[in-house]
């Protein structure tokens, strides 16, 4: 059962029900793309010059009605190959609620390219082809999102026109998929049947789905909440500059020291105590700065300047908190690990890993287990390829303030950075 479930009917409303990032995904040529440029189209979110344009496009390729997989395949490759290959991100909003879409790539070989998508994403709509049923990607792609904490899953099963708007297949697919989700843990998931070419069930019910009575795609993304709101989250603050201006003639500017940064989770108020780590150092928030501006209050995602009351030495890379909700401060990883590279890992190399605003080189310490995506079966691993996603250890050469993925998305992921080549070779998630 979703949570999605027991929110209260859609109503018209005039507030803002903030900004909700989510992420379409599943086994290519399932529709992914068809369906947000159905989304785009049925809210009215495309340009006059954008919709002309896709008009003649599709016109040329003898389609008789309009390709809207165009809106977002954006690369030359892939408009030539009718498939997505790199992650598209497109913006649209509905009056009450703003929008960030990224389509994230069916292939295989570019599931690493999901992964970044994924790793903000509020909500992720897995589409299935009516037709096909539970693939292995769809299954990849749940256990991914599933692993960076996506906190609402919708599965769309697609293509429902061509199968007759069948609820026999529909109930199929949905105990196929519900067993598969039991054994990963997934226990919110949302399911709805749709036609993104024709438009049922996106943002309009159409007329041949009258056996499905939840919520139509649109409604259900208009009430979703966020990664944030779902549960409390402690003050984190990590710097990424200290500002000290250079102005003589500004007397004001002497003795000022700002440290600048993204509150990644929680929220600070000048006056509140805070403590500086590593050093454990404790002082109280003097001032909350925006430019010119001078705030009482600031909340996660915010990008501010927090003045100190106290000289203390702090530097990029260090984390600014709250005394008693303290991260741990350690040289030892323990992780999910999503290789992203083609180049296998190798355990006798040194790697560098990022965390928020800090970086240290790392040494693989074990891989525990290597996850079968089919199976869910543990298996034994001393290289993980690309795709693999794998239990591992890391030996860091520096502390870093470190907090478990489930509690803390921004503070419990990190990224993995080959020395060599500075390419990102693995993604994250800390347990």
């Amino acid at each position: 059962m979703s949570a999605l479930e027991h929110l209260p009917p859609s109503k018209e409303q005039t507030q803002d029900n903030g900004l909700l990032r989510f992420l379409t995904c599943g086994s290519v040529d399932d529709g992914k793309s068809t369906l947000i440029g159905r989304l785009l189209y049925d809210t009215k979110a495309i340009l006059a010059d954008t919709l002309n344009a896709i008009e003649r496009t599709s016109q040329k390729r003898g389609l008789t009605a309009m390709d809207l997989s165009l809106l977002t395949d954006g690369l030359q490759a892939e408009r030539e190959q009718g498939i997505t290959i790199d992650v598209a991100y497109r913006y649209f909003t509905t009056g009450t609620r703003k929008y960030i879409i990224a389509d994230a790539p069916g292939h295989e070989q570019y599931t690493r390219n999901m992964v970044t998508a994924a790793s903000t994403a509020d909500l992720a709509i897995i589409l299935v082809d009516a037709r096909k049923g539970v693939l292995t990607q769809t299954r990849r792609h749940s256990c991914i999102a599933h692993l960076v904490g996506i906190p609402h899953l919708v599965v769309a099963i697609n293509k429902m026109d061509l199968v007759d708007y069948s609820h026999e297949v529909f109930i199929r697919i949905m105990d196929d998929y519900l067993a598969f989700a039991r054994q990963l843990g997934i226990d919110d998931v949302h399911f709805i049947p749709l036609s993104a070419l024709n438009g049922d069930m996106v943002v309009e019910r159409g007329e041949r789905l009258d056996w499905y009575t939840g919520p139509t795609l649109i409604e259900l993304l208009e009430r979703a909440g966020t990664a944030h709101q779902d549960h409390a989250e402690p003050f984190r603050f990590p710097v990424q500059y200290v500002c000290r201006p250079q102005d003589s003639a500004n007397p004001e500017l002497h003795d000022y020291r700002g440290f600048m940064g993204r509150i990644e989770a929680g929220s600070i108020a000048v006056g509140d105590e805070v403590a500086v780590l590593p050093s454990g150092r404790t002082s109280r928030v003097r001032d909350i700065r925006v430019l010119e501006a001078s705030l009482p209050t600031a909340s996660v995602e915010q990008s501010v300047t927090l003045l100190l009351e106290d000289e203390i030495d702090i530097s990029r890379g260090d984390m600014i908190v709250r005394p008693g909700e303290a991260p741990r401060v350690t040289r030892e990883l323990e992780a999910m690990l999503c290789w992203l590279s083609e180049t296998p890992l190798d355990p006798r190399r040194k790697y560098l890993i990022r965390h928020t605003t800090r970086e240290t080189k790392a040494l693989l310490d074990g891989v525990e287990y290597r996850l079968d995506i089919n199976t869910l079966a543990r298996g034994p691993a001393e290289h993980l390829a690309m795709n693999d996603i794998a239990r591992v250890r890391f030996k860091l050469a520096q502390a870093l303030c470190i907090d478990a993925y489930a509690d803390s998305r921004a503070t419990g992921a990190f990224i993995v950075i080959d020395e060599a080549t500075n390419n990102t070779v693995g993604a994250g998630m800390i347990v």
